[in-house]
């Protein structure tokens, strides 16, 4: 049982709304109307987010988003999982690391020279999981501004 992963398509757009809903009422952070609004945006090809559709057998399975940008500290270009979800009946099988590797290889094919992502405290098991794939803790706090409202 294998995942495959291909680029989000236009025509994808309900499907990457639904589980992005899913994944952040499941996270704790329901999306907003501006959450909602740059879903679409990248569900149309935004070119600094990215959207990759995991697949099983040709079904959905979930999917994650890449977004671009660059840094001194990283070397250059870096990129950060934005989201990582796959569907809860399908967990616990292996599929999780699976897509996390998918993940990273379309990250290295943009030219990414440094991958991040972040992680719920209390998620345990997906921090255990991005250690043990290679990801290191940096011991930093993530902190933000909202800078333009809505």
């Amino acid at each position: 049982m294998s995942l495959t992963v291909r680029r989000a398509r236009p025509e994808d757009a309900e499907l990457l709304l639904q589980m992005s809903r899913d994944f952040h009422i499941e996270d704790g952070s329901p999306l907003d109307e501006a959450g909602e609004a740059t879903l679409a945006h990248v569900a149309a090809g935004e070119a600094l987010a990215p959207a990759y559709i995991l697949e099983l057998d040709g079904a959905p399975a979930g999917f994650f988003i890449l977004t671009l940008g660059y840094s001194v500290e990283n070397g250059g270009t870096d990129g950060f999982i934005d989201d990582i979800y796959l569907l809860p009946a399908l967990r616990g099988r292996g599929l999780g690391r699976q897509g996390v590797a998918l993940a990273i290889e379309a990250a290295r094919e943009a030219g990414i020279r440094t991958l991040l992502l972040e992680v719920e405290a209390p998620n345990e098991r997906a921090y255990s999981l991005y250690c043990k794939m290679g990801f290191t803790d940096t011991k930093r706090r993530l902190l933000r501004q909202v800078i333009v409202e809505g």
